[in-house]
Formats: C-alpha cells, structure tokens, sequence
C-alpha cells in the first residue's frame, strides 16, 4: 500500500458519508404482520400504551422497550446527533444496519441459528427513518464474568473475527445475559477486515497488531471489572479472575488460529497470532502478575484514548485515568520492563508520563457526559 492509500478507517468514513449524502435507503427485514407500522413506530412517544420504558443512555439512540400483544420488542430510534464527536459516532446508526444486514445473512446459513445464537435477531430496520425494530433481549449487564459467560463471549467475538466481523465496543452496556446465553446486541461499531490477512479494521488492517477480539473485551470491559475489584481490596480475586479469562481465550486463539490457517491465512497474520498465544501460555506458566500489569496498562491507556476521541467520557474513564497514574507511581519501572508502554510512551521519562497522564484525565474530566452514560458506554 502506498504513502497515499487511505487507511480502512479512511476507507470506510468516505464510503458512509458519501452514501449518507446519497440518500439511497437502506433496509432490513419487514413490518408485515406487526402490530405497528412505520408511522406508528415513528410517532411513539413515552407514556403510550405500547411503551414500557424509554432507556436514555445510548450515545447514538434513543431504546424503547415495547409491549405488543404479550410480547416485548426493543425499537431503536436514532438521535439526530450522535453524543459520540466523531465520524464513527455519526454514522453508528447507519454503520450497525449494515452490519446487522451482514449478521443476517450469516444466520441464515446452515447451522446458522446455533452458531450465532449470541446475536440479537432483527425483525425490521430502516436508516433513513431511523429505526430498528428487535427481539427484546430477557437478561441483565454482567457484573461477575464466570466460566462460562467468558467462554462464550470470547468464542462469539472470535467466531465473528472468523466472519471478517471486527467488533470494537465489547463493553458491559452492550451485552446481556439471560442465566444461559450471553449476547451481543448492539454493532454500531462493528467493522469489516479480512482476517486472512489483517488483523483487524484498524489501520491498514496489517500494521496495528494491538487490536484483537480479546484485548476488545478486556479494554472495553473486563479491566473495569478488575478495577472494581482492585478498588475493593480484592487483588487476589481479580488476578484469579484475569488467569480465567487468560486461559478460556488461550483456547479460543488456539482454535481460531488453527480455523483461519485452514482458510489460506498469511504467515503474518499466523505469526501474529502465535506471538499472542505464546506471551499468554508463558505468563499462565509464570509471571502471570507482570502480565496483568501490562495488560491492564494497555487497556486503560486505549479506553481512554477512545474516551476522549469521542469526548464521551464518563466517571469511569476518570477512574480509568486515575489507575494509569498510580501505575506510573507505583510501578513505573515494572511498566517499562515488561515492554507495555507504546505509542510514544517509551522514550517519555517519568515525569514527562506523569504530567501527560495528568493532562489527559483533564481532558477527560472536561469531556464528561454525565454518570447515567456509565452502564450505557462504559
């Protein structure tokens, strides 16, 4: 790739605005034998008879919660303005019809049901009207992540990395669990690769090697789980909880480095893989403490920076930046030796880190959107 060719994010953003601009619709699935039709779904308003509740947190919808003739649905109305300041927030809604029209067809597949039986179906959507009509999803947001809601989060994120499916926002606010079946709901920032020979929809797809379906949930989920702990006075609980979830993704990499070597993938996309499994199987054997700190470094380090790209940020980026500034505090030489500082963080000395982690927990603190956006976009 040249000097000159976009990036896939480059890519991407040009491709949506310009249909954006289009105005060509975009539908999915029917409203034919619904209780409602698209002018109904469009005039509901809290307090009508069919409305149960309205849930005001999501940064680019607003969710209703339907009851219609004994059944519950989830209709999403998109927001004129996304909370999200930046291209993928403006075109989230857009972005998760396309990939919801995607995920469809991969359902409609032989054996499709079960295999993605953690994706939200979808009864009818329409962008230009700005709604999403779907099953709603019985369940609650996972606060204690066990054996097996972690093996089957990480066997739906990477079976969807498979698909060339890369999903970004694997937070607490965007999963639901029934006491049996863990799911996956919302896909606004969900992105197309191909994971024969990228990594994943980052960059030019081979020259980020940071971002992988694992690191999405820890970043996006499972270090705030393992703050909370922290912040509780449960280290040993949250190392053991760490170790779980290092062991269930250890097998699913495994598996899934074996499935995309079947599918012609490249040696860099194989050695890369490799190195992740191997850093993983030699810390389960040993300093499983230094890859904690290293791991945990890196997620909170890429949430925020996620945070204040958006400047959607929330009490828990702030406790997020506060974890990133006792680190450098406490255990900045361990940082360093196990190699987890990284985009220009290195050749920093530790005063130069400190102030500049203290400059962008400022930031955060002047782009808060408030603590009911915590659950909703962790």
């Amino acid at each position: 790739m040249s000097a000159q060719t976009p990036g896939l994010d480059a890519q991407r953003h040009a491709a949506q605005l310009a249909f954006i601009a289009s105005g060509a619709p975009l539908r999915l699935g029917s409203l034919a034998g619904f209780a409602l039709d698209l002018a109904a779904l469009q005039a509901l308003q809290p307090g009508d008879a069919a409305v149960e509740a309205l849930l005001d947190g999501g940064l680019s919808a607003r969710v209703y919660r339907l009851q219609l003739d004994g059944r519950r649905w989830t209709l999403k109305r998109a927001r004129a303005t996304a909370l999200v300041r930046n291209i993928d927030g403006q075109t989230a809604f857009l972005n998760e019809l396309q990939r919801r029209i995607d995920l469809q067809r991969l359902k409609r597949r032989p054996g499709g049901e079960l295999r993605w039986a953690g994706i939200v179906d979808t009864q009818f959507g329409s962008f230009r009207d700005g709604l999403l009509l779907s099953p709603w999803i019985e369940g609650e947001h996972v606060d204690a992540w066990d054996e097996r809601r972690l093996t089957q989060l990480l066997g739906l994120a990477c079976e969807l990395w498979l698909e060339g499916l890369f999903e970004w926002d694997l937070c607490r606010g965007n999963l639901l669990d029934d006491g049996r079946q863990l799911r996956l709901f919302d896909f606004g920032y969900m992105y197309r690769f191909d994971p024969r020979c990228q990594f994943s929809s980052a960059g030019r797809g081979d020259d980020m090697p940071l971002f992988h379906p694992a690191e999405r949930f820890e970043s996006r989920c499972l270090c705030a789980q393992l703050l909370a702990l922290e912040q509780r006075g449960e280290g040993d609980a949250a190392l053991a909880l760490f170790r779980l979830e290092k062991e269930l993704a250890l097998e699913a990499y495994r598996r899934m480095r074996s499935r995309v070597a079947a599918r012609g993938a490249t040696a860099l996309v194989l050695a890369w893989l490799d190195g992740i499994t191997a850093r993983w199987a030699a810390a389960l054997r040993g300093d499983l403490a230094g890859l904690y700190l290293a791991e945990n470094w890196r997620s909170h380090v890429l949430d925020l920076d996620d945070d204040l790209r958006g400047q959607s940020c929330t009490p828990m980026t702030l406790r997020r930046a506060d974890w990133l500034l006792a680190a450098l505090a406490e255990q900045g030489d361990a940082l360093r030796a196990q190699g987890a500082l990284f985009w220009g963080d290195a050749a920093l000395d530790a005063a130069a880190l400190r102030a500049r982690y203290q400059g962008l927990r400022a930031q955060a603190q002047r782009y808060q959107i408030g603590a009911e956006s915590d659950t909703q976009a962790c």
